[in-house]
């Protein structure tokens, strides 16, 4: 029994793979069913059909000879296949007594044409067909116009019609089903590659931010260090405290971060939570460690959204190490954390006048750049540094906005602008990180 399913199955599937040959059995078939049945006399219907009671006219065999060979094209040529079908089926009505089922053919091409137009064009030939051959066999055939085998005519054309639209119907259904699970296939993948990249990209962001503050201190301690080993060895072992403490929090902070791109399967990463305004106190005493005096102003520093206390963090961070690496000696700090209305704005200031070699210039927020009066990119402009460009795209991707530049009289100004209520898409357009407020 398997065997026998199994070779239909290839056989329905060679013979769907070949058309043409699908339409050459069945012009085959169809001429081999109207053969026999013109031998067939219905008889006055208080019988039962009589085989062999007659023999087809030669005329007769020609005509289905003809109809039959039409159908092997009836997938090209629809209209054509049913218009010839359709008229040697009526000059059979027309010229032969009894007449041959020539009109087998004819109801094969309606289904055909009703399988593969619309339903406008189905109503119009359908009808067209089943009046004009019904016709022809009540006024042309020698039985009554009321007889069963004319009133056939009509319910078989008209059954062919309908046949035809049901499965061209079923076919558009199960298209479109087809074509919305593939779009919706695709909508899947690329909303995995999208968010794969904003993946990536806050990753790198956040690799950028621990690497950039934690290295900064690590070597102004350093220097500090090998600077008073000799005459100060107290103050010296204070500082490499200091780096021992910076580097223990750089590699627990790569330690999370890294953790994010562990493959299932692998051991479990940190749970720690991400840093925040909470852990303001700890950043900024490692600031004055390094010899920057940080003034703080924060308010409602736990009552922000995970994504915009974050955020926070990491523009003060970012700020405050270009306040150590390019302000100058003497330099001060100020950090404020406001909430206005519906936002929260971040300001990091400082009077410093820059090191030696700093020279004004226009960084990517908008401001001074970081070789030209202010704390812009940790590694500066000239040398390909993203600390600028990192916190405008956390700023911008929260749908905030961020200024930098020199401060009127001396020093440098960071500020950004939050919502409250962070929108974790992309923005409208893309923002720049001089504007300032929110974009709505």
């Amino acid at each position: 029994m398997t065997t026998l399913s199994s070779g239909f199955a290839r056989a329905r599937r060679w013979l769907r793979d070949h058309p043409l040959a699908f339409d050459a059995t069945l012009a085959f078939c169809t001429l081999v069913a109207m053969i026999c049945s013109s031998f067939t006399d219905p008889g006055d219907g208080h019988g039962p059909p009589a085989f062999g009671a007659r023999t087809p006219e030669l005329f007769s065999v020609l005509l289905m000879t003809l109809t039959a060979a039409a159908l092997v094209l009836r997938r090209r040529r629809p209209m054509q296949v049913l218009a010839v079908t359709a008229a040697l089926a009526a000059v059979e009505y027309v010229l032969m007594d009894p007449s041959a089922p020539v009109v087998m053919s004819t109801v094969i091409a309606l289904y055909t044409v009703a399988s593969r137009t619309d339903r406008p064009t189905t109503w119009r030939v359908g009808l067209l067909t089943m009046g004009g051959l019904t016709a022809a066999a009540m006024v042309f055939g020698s039985t009554p116009w009321y007889s069963q085998e004319n009133f056939g005519v009509f319910a078989w054309t008209g059954l062919a019609s309908a046949a035809g639209d049901a499965v061209r119907s079923r076919r558009a259904f199960v298209d479109a089903i087809r074509e919305r699970a593939e779009r919706a296939e695709r909508t899947r993948e690329e909303e995995a590659r999208r968010r794969v990249a904003e993946e990536r990209l806050r990753i790198a962001r956040d690799l950028h931010d621990v690497v950039a503050h934690h290295i900064a201190l690590v070597n102004v301690q350093a220097g500090v260090a090998a600077h008073v080993m000799d005459k100060r060895p107290d103050q010296a072992k204070e500082a490499l405290a200091h780096v021992r403490d910076a580097s223990r929090s750089a590699l627990n902070e790569l330690r999370v971060t890294v953790g994010l791109l562990r493959q299932q399967g692998d051991p479990e990463a940190p749970t720690e939570p991400a840093p925040g305004l909470a852990v303001l106190g700890e950043l900024v005493t490692t600031f004055r460690n390094a010899g920057l005096p940080v003034e703080v102003a924060c308010a409602d520093r736990d009552r922000l959204p995970a994504a915009v206390d974050l955020a926070a963090y990491r523009v003060i961070q970012e700020a405050l190490t270009n306040v150590r690496k390019h302000a100058g000696a003497g330099a001060r700090a100020e950090v404020s954390v406001v909430r206005v209305g519906a936002t929260a704005e971040v300001t990091v200031l400082d009077n410093g006048r820059g090191s030696a070699g700093r020279r004004p210039g226009t960084g990517p927020a908008g401001g001074t750049g970081p070789d030209g009066g202010g704390p812009g990119d940790g590694d500066g402009q000239a040398g390909g540094g993203h600390g600028l460009v990192g916190m405008r795209e956390r700023v911008t991707a929260l749908g905030g906005a961020l200024t930098a530049g020199p401060r009127y009289g001396g020093g440098f100004r960071v500020h950004a602008i939050l919502p409250v209520e962070a929108r974790t898409g992309e923005p409208d357009r893309p923002g720049t990180a001089g504007g300032t407020g929110l974009r709505r």
